[in-house]
């Protein structure tokens, strides 16, 4: 992806344009608001659709996936259509998609609006999102402050979630938290008229389509083989076998086309980096403990122990406040140490966040006695989740930023589905305490292979300024 001259070019004497940033970092955070916010509202959704705890995290599964699997197709489309055009497209898809969700009538219309639309919408703005940073800040440290501060709003968004959704539910109800993020979408499409398309749309560009479904079906078909494995074990195994048959077929299909001199969704060079491998491993897995956590102790605080939304959200404040806290400092860490370093720092403390909230897992203790466990989560992500995305993006040229950001974006979305379909399954499986502590082990375990990924990273330092985010 060429960059042309812009305002932000290193050694350009004009201000980089903060009016970019803005829309840009707020449609980041909405994005991650909405994979979380649904968390707290288990029980009002529940009650009120007439649905249950496993209709509700399906419906949150579903949305994750859904980003998970269109991320990429959507960054290509912008090359096609335009980056500006597809912002715009995701953000009223998503708008309608709130709106929807706001006035469902049952589960199936809170699917279609949440995990569809809001999803697809999802999928089709945040690609441009991290394209058009990329663009309009050239020069090194500034693209380093933009990314950091994207990245921050959405790890923030996810964090916060809880805390703000509950606050909504508890004081409205939980179908005015899909007006809230329709209201801000509203805001982000009127700070974006600003924006300008930095290069031309491309037309004419061919576009994989046979890749798309099959990535799209391949991790589609995972995800329900983990949601299912409460229900059928035959079902289970039938479902993930079938699935990395389909991705075994994408994989064949893009090197394929690449052979043959077509365009494929997803170059093969982006497979054959080792450090970029594990970068993406690191991510996927940060992710999946997030939105792991995030469901399983909302559901079981708000099932088990009978919290409402807003005790439930005031719960994760921790978890907010040590994210806020480390993504802060982030810039100032990468200055000091390694993104190896940082990201296996970071996974030492989340899994002893998650070992913490296991000591407090009996049902006899305060709801308080989780935040020492919470704060340590939110501290150990806020720590690697920059790092481990700059080490993905900083071992690709400039040409390939767009192509390697959707699959990054895409490997972070399928960890936040995977983590809250693996997690949510153990735990809707036996609503009790010996669920809620087995579920936070698999969590421990995945953040250690997490741990021994980061181990493997190189020593040596990361690029500045090639990216972040989710």
């Amino acid at each position: 992806m060429a960059v042309p001259p812009g305002p932000g070019t290193s050694g350009s004497a004009q201000e980089p344009p903060r009016h970019v940033l803005v829309p840009l970092a707020l449609a980041q955070f909405i994005c991650s608001f909405a994979g979380s916010n649904m968390n707290v509202m288990i029980n009002d959704i529940s009650e009120d659709l007439d649905t249950t705890v496993q209709g509700v995290q399906l419906a949150i599964t579903i949305f994750l996936l859904v980003m998970a699997a269109l991320m990429i197709p959507g960054g290509k489309l912008t090359d096609r259509f335009g980056r500006k055009r597809c912002l715009v497209a995701g953000l009223a898809v998503y708008g309608v998609g709130a709106l929807l969700s706001a006035a469902a009538p049952g589960l199936g219309v809170l699917i279609l609006g949440n995990s569809l639309l809001e999803g697809i919408g999802t999928a089709l703005l945040i690609p441009p999102v991290y394209i058009l940073t990329t663009l309009y800040f050239t020069d090194t440290a500034a693209r380093a402050r933009a990314f950091g501060a994207i990245m921050a709003m959405g790890g923030i968004g996810a964090a916060a979630g809880p805390l703000i959704g509950g606050l909504i539910t508890s004081g409205l109800s939980w179908r005015a938290a899909f007006v809230f993020q329709a209201l801000v979408i509203v805001v982000i499409v009127v700070l974006s008229r600003r924006i300008s398309d930095p290069l031309p749309p491309e037309p004419g560009r061919s576009f994989d389509t046979g890749g798309a479904v099959l990535s799209a079906v391949g991790l589609t078909l995972v995800v329900a083989g983990i949601l299912a494995a409460d229900d059928n074990g035959w079902l289970t195994a039938g479902l993930l076998v079938l699935g990395a048959a389909v991705l075994a077929w994408f994989f064949r299909w893009i090197r394929a086309k690449e052979r043959a001199g077509a365009e494929p969704l997803l170059s093969m060079s982006l497979f054959r980096d080792r450090t970029s491998n594990l970068g993406l491993v690191t991510q996927c897995l940060q992710w999946m403990v997030l939105m792991g956590v995030s469901f399983v102790v909302s559901a079981y605080f708000q099932v088990v122990r009978g919290y409402n939304a807003i005790q439930t959200g005031v719960i994760f404040t921790a978890a907010t406040v040590g994210l806020l806290a480390s993504s802060l400092a982030a810039e100032r860490f990468a200055k000091r140490r390694t993104p190896r370093t940082l990201v296996t720092t970071g996974f030492v403390v989340t899994v002893g966040g998650i070992v913490t909230l296991l000591a407090l897992a009996g049902g006899a203790q305060s709801a308080w006695a989780s935040t020492p466990g919470l704060l340590l989560i939110g501290l150990g992500l806020g720590v690697m989740l920059t790092p481990s995305v700059n080490v993905v993006q900083s071992s690709f040229p400039e040409e390939q930023q767009g192509e390697i950001s959707g699959l990054s974006r895409s490997v972070s979305n399928l960890g936040s589905s995977l983590g809250t379909a693996i997690a949510g399954t153990i735990l809707v499986a036996d609503l009790a305490v010996g669920s809620y502590a087995a579920a936070l082990i698999v969590l421990a375990v995945i953040g250690c292979g997490g741990l021994v990924a980061a181990t493997l990273l190189p020593r040596q330092r990361a690029v500045a300024g090639q990216g972040s985010g989710r």
